[in-house]
């Protein structure tokens, strides 16, 4: 079992030449006064202060209740008092350990990895996950696609992963790497499903560079609406690999197309209070009421497209204008979902449906890049992690109807292959576990 563990310690270490592990903020977005954490698989060592050992292999059986009490974090362990902390951290014993998170009024959530809890400026808690960075990137990938297919899950991994290397200190200041939003990536989850974590694997070792060989930025939307943006149009700088480029690829998908309806007094009456411009000029009223887009354009009337999307909240600015004369109602016929540069997800869940390659999807989107293959990555350590999961993900194809329980997480089921493998024992899916059978020295 230990060298199983240190196999894997080393695999999942080795993904990257540079990180290893990241500080990833949870909840960033919110106040949290309150949160319980339970354990959902292995057990942990927890800590406050840094030093001082508050309790040991905390398990399933136990729940942790975190709240601020003035700059310190009061520790409360299945209703007994244990003090407040400067800060209380809690240590994985183990490569497979799963945190529950709780905090009150919102959405659970569970990670992997360590965590560290402290009370912010404003007198809340402050979480951080600390955790192995291709784990980190599974978990963005399955918070930020979705689809069926592992190529959708690779494309989304080389780009998620190269963003992460390139911005590996975008929260340095501030005690962390990134936070868990779209400021940086989304990270809402640990990664739960067999079938992402396997797209990501198969990314192992791949990142996305310039004709010079240097990390490119990888930006990415929702849907491009049949056309992607040039990074100057959106954004100040002309970048030469985020360029304009035809993409029916995102047509007659989920984002495709959208409406808002206004009244003509409300659209006019912007342009005239927040641009100054002159509504009641023929010209300028009549685009205004007429404005077409068969391709992507940057302004309308000299205002930036940019502005009137964030104002109306419109989810893209590749939008054409209706006018009903008798109604007086304007409306906005829009294409597509997000800003537009850079990679469509939906436009690669399309492709990846018609069976173009994950290489030439990414060559699609970001002109004249290429993608880079660490040749120093544990060929065979990964090979084997991709064909353990492919494994789980089979099993559970021919055993749909099959009860579930905790125990049937993929990380469990992989670490009990592994285990009855280093036993040299087969492992039948099918029949019954006896409780020896997942006893593990965490």
């Amino acid at each position: 079992m230990k060298r199983l563990l240190a196999i894997l310690a080393f695999l999942l270490l080795a993904f990257s030449a540079s990180a290893d592990r990241v500080k990833v903020r949870l909840f960033s977005n919110n106040s949290i006064d309150l949160i319980n954490i339970s354990f959902d698989l292995g057990t942990y060592d927890i800590y406050g202060s840094d030093t001082t050992l508050i309790e040991a292999s905390v398990g399933n059986d136990k729940s942790v209740e975190l709240t601020p009490q003035g700059r310190k974090v009061h520790v409360a362990i299945n209703g007994y008092d244990y003090g407040s902390f400067a800060n209380v951290n809690f240590l994985a014993t183990d490569t497979a350990c799963i945190l529950c998170l709780n905090p009150r009024q919102l959405k659970q959530r569970t990670y992997e990895g360590n965590l560290s809890v402290s009370v912010n400026k404003n007198g809340k808690l402050l979480l951080i996950n600390d955790v192995e960075f291709e784990t980190y990137i599974a978990g963005v990938v399955q918070s930020e696609i979705y689809g069926t297919q592992p190529d959708i899950f690779r494309v989304q991994a080389i780009i998620s992963r190269t963003w992460a290397l390139k911005n590996i200190n975008k929260h340095a200041s501030e005690g962390y790497n990134f936070c868990d939003q779209v400021h940086c990536q989304a990270y809402l989850n640990r990664c739960v499903r067999p079938d992402i974590m396997l797209g990501t694997m198969m990314s192992s070792g791949m990142t996305i560079v310039d004709s010079v060989g240097q990390l490119i930025e990888t930006p990415f939307h929702a849907n491009s609406g049949g056309q992607t943006a040039n990074s100057e149009d959106v954004w100040r700088a002309a970048v030469p690999y985020l360029r304009s480029v035809p993409d029916t690829f995102s047509y007659n998908m989920r984002q495709s197309e959208w409406v808002k309806v206004l009244s003509e007094d409300k659209w006019l009456n912007y342009f005239s209070s927040k641009h100054k411009l002159d509504i009641h000029n023929d010209s300028i009223r009549n685009e205004l009421l007429s404005f077409s887009q068969s391709t992507r354009k940057v302004r309308i009337c000299g205002v930036p497209l940019t502005r009137v999307r964030t104002d109306f909240q419109l989810r893209s600015t590749f939008f054409s204008v209706i006018y009903d004369t008798s109604s007086h109602r304007i409306t906005l016929s829009g294409h597509g979902f997000g800003h537009g540069v850079g990679l469509s997800q939906e436009g690669t869940i399309r492709m990846v449906g018609l069976g173009i390659s994950y290489d030439s999807i990414i060559h699609h989107y970001y002109t004249g890049a290429e993608i880079h293959y660490d040749e120093t990555h544990p060929h065979t350590y990964v090979e084997n992690y991709i064909n353990k999961i492919a494994q789980i993900i089979e099993e559970d194809k021919s055993a749909a109807t099959r009860s579930v329980s905790k125990k049937d997480d993929w990380l469990g089921r992989l670490f009990r292959l592994r285990d009855r493998e280093e036993r040299e024992e087969v492992y039948d899916p099918k029949t019954d576990e006896l409780d020896e059978d997942w006893q593990y020295d965490w």
